[in-house]
């Protein structure tokens, strides 16, 4: 499973009939979700993947992918440091521990579900 590729059902049809106030109730629950990660940085991005099947990294990618639909050029650095709140390499540095074999393990478990 491409766990950085999941996208609801009926998403690209739903998105063109959307209204302005949902698009703005999406884009503030998104900061939210950005808001309580950013308190939350004790939780990992191996239990993430190993929780939800996404991470930090993953909505990084969406973002930039979602830019990309709509014509708008934006790197992996400039994604990245929109969800982490800071440059990646500066919130890793500070944040990220090396996983254990018992998260590397669950991790690889939770990949091979469908």
């Amino acid at each position: 499973m491409d766990y950085h590729r999941f996208e609801r059902p009926n998403a690209r049809r739903r998105e063109n009939a959307m209204s302005q106030q949902d698009t703005e109730l999406e884009a503030a629950v998104f900061r939210r979700l950005l808001e309580h990660l950013d308190r939350r940085k004790d939780v990992q991005n191996i239990d993430l993947m190993i929780a939800a099947g996404f991470c930090r990294n993953c909505l990084a990618d969406w973002y930039r992918e979602a830019a990309a639909e709509r014509g708008i050029a934006i790197d992996k650095d400039a994604s990245r440091e929109r969800v982490y709140g800071e440059p990646f390499a500066a919130w890793k540095a500070k944040h990220q521990k090396e996983a254990t074999p018992e998260q590397l393990a669950a991790f690889e478990a939770a990949r091979h579900k469908t």
